[in-house]
């Protein structure tokens, strides 16, 4: 079919109601729109940096999480070289992009400008933050016509992923606890998998599991494939619980009532799943308890019995990151610099250095003044607008299903991020930025130029 120039067909569906909104132009060069073999190599590239960055300790290193900068560049490069080998460009425009070049935009003004506090920590976070933004960007490119069997090759992929890396972390913290591959000693006591601290592996996790779960609910009851996704849920939930990650735990709890109350309300095929869900999490809690040595069972008690106790340092660090925000809101102390600028304000008496918030939410607004507290609500907004509506007509098809997964591991990490720091870990925030660019892909219609919602 040929496809008339851009400026010949415009079709403008705005409207008050329909307000954020995605859209998908396609710029033809060609007379058809075929598929790259480049995309095909992006799509392999783009999983396999984000599999391969948890082992590495979350690419916390430098060098890790310089490679994964470098391996988003590249991500871009195929892709534009893609384009270029088909004759057409299909870019998808979100208006999360606004608060996203926000951020970007108000990191390059404190480093520039000498508006941070630490200027060597504001650079180290603006090039984490353009490789996070490619990943968004890309992500969405090579997903926004992606073939149904892409989409199940994906979700094939993170199944396998997850189950292997629960298994890893189960074995490892039964083999050689305390250790990470069995041979490299940490300062932390809460080592769990390939990650130094416990809430780290714990939110990856819980940005997976959703993921599998709506893979197996996308899949006819009797298909041979979901007793095996069960199982896989299973043993992911086991590692959370041994992992011994509090918010974890109600963050998951969080993911669950989500996609219960969906397929409640919005799905009528699907509600053996629920039955099939509260099984797996009874037998998943009854087999933790049984291999629990007994310190991890110890930690859920004391969040019931002395909250005060498990919250820790965390309600002092927040009322320090409170003042520091009150003292420094016209432009904030300057991203990534958090540990430098909160010495003066540090009231924990503790011989270790601290250099998060334990919350993300405070640790932003401290780091970008006020306009943290404009983007960041103005990001989550549109993300749940974006990702929730339209969601019964999704749920037909199996990328609907993916996309549902990925929007609610977000909203899971979104909770996880009130007491924790996930979102400081480059492995576990580039698995966050490439599930928030999938869950707010738009549904692909045919036509020679397309602006969908």
């Amino acid at each position: 079919m040929e496809i008339p120039a851009i400026n010949e067909h415009r079709h403008d569906v705005t409207s008050a109601t329909d307000w954020p909104q995605s859209r998908v132009l396609v710029l033809p060069r060609g007379t058809d729109q075929p598929q790259s073999g480049l995309w095909d190599v992006s799509r392999v590239l783009l999983l396999s940096l984000l599999i391969a960055a948890p082992f590495f300790f979350g690419a916390v290193e430098p060098w890790a999480w310089g490679a994964l900068v470098i391996g988003a560049a590249l991500l871009l490069l195929l892709w534009a070289l893609g384009c270029l080998r088909t004759g057409n460009v299909r870019l998808t425009l979100s208006p999360l992009y606004i608060p996203l070049l926000g951020v970007l935009l108000l990191a390059g003004i404190q480093f520039w400008f000498g508006l941070s506090m630490d200027r060597v920590g504001t650079r180290e976070a603006l090039i984490k933050l353009i490789g996070y933004a490619i990943i968004f960007f890309v992500g969405q490119q090579l997903y926004l016509s992606a073939s149904p069997r892409t989409w199940q090759h994906t979700g094939t992929a993170v199944t396998v992923y997850m189950f292997l890396m629960a298994v890893f972390a189960i074995v490892q913290f039964f083999a050689s606890p305390g250790l990470i591959y069995g041979v490299i000693p940490a300062e932390s006591a809460s080592v769990f998998g390939p990650y130094v601290d416990r809430g780290n592996y714990a939110g990856l996790m819980e940005m997976l599991i959703p993921i599998v779960v709506t893979f197996a609910c996308s899949l006819r009851w009797k298909h041979p494939a979901k007793p095996f996704l069960f199982f896989v849920v299973f043993t992911a939930l086991v590692s959370v619980f041994l992992s011994g990650s509090r918010a974890g735990l109600i963050s998951l709890a969080v993911e669950f009532a989500i996609i219960g109350l969906i397929i409640l309300f919005a799905d009528t095929e699907h509600k053996h799943v629920l039955v099939a869900g509260i099984l797996i999490a009874a037998l998943a809690v009854g087999f933790f308890y049984w291999l629990d040595p007994g310190d991890v069972w110890g930690r859920w008690k004391q969040m019931a019995t002395k909250p005060e106790l498990a919250l820790g340092n965390r309600q002092m660090i927040a009322e320090d990151a409170l003042r520091m925000c009150r003292d420094h809101l016209a432009h904030g102390v300057g991203l990534g610099a958090f540990e430098v600028a909160y010495t003066p304000y540090q009231s924990v008496v503790t011989d270790f250095t601290i250099d998060y918030a334990h919350n993300d939410y405070l640790q932003f607004f401290a780091e970008a003044g006020i306009w943290g507290w404009l983007l960041a609500p103005m990001a989550i907004t549109i993300f749940f607008v974006l990702s929730f509506r339209h969601l019964r007509a999704r749920l037909h098809e199996q990328s609907g299903w993916l996309q549902f997964g990925a929007a609610v591991g977000v909203c899971g990490l979104l909770v996880h991020s009130i007491s924790e720091f996930n979102l400081h870990i480059p492995a576990n925030a580039a698995w966050f930025t490439f599930l928030a660019a999938l869950a707010i892909l738009p549904k692909i219609r045919s036509g020679p130029l397309e602006i969908n919602t």
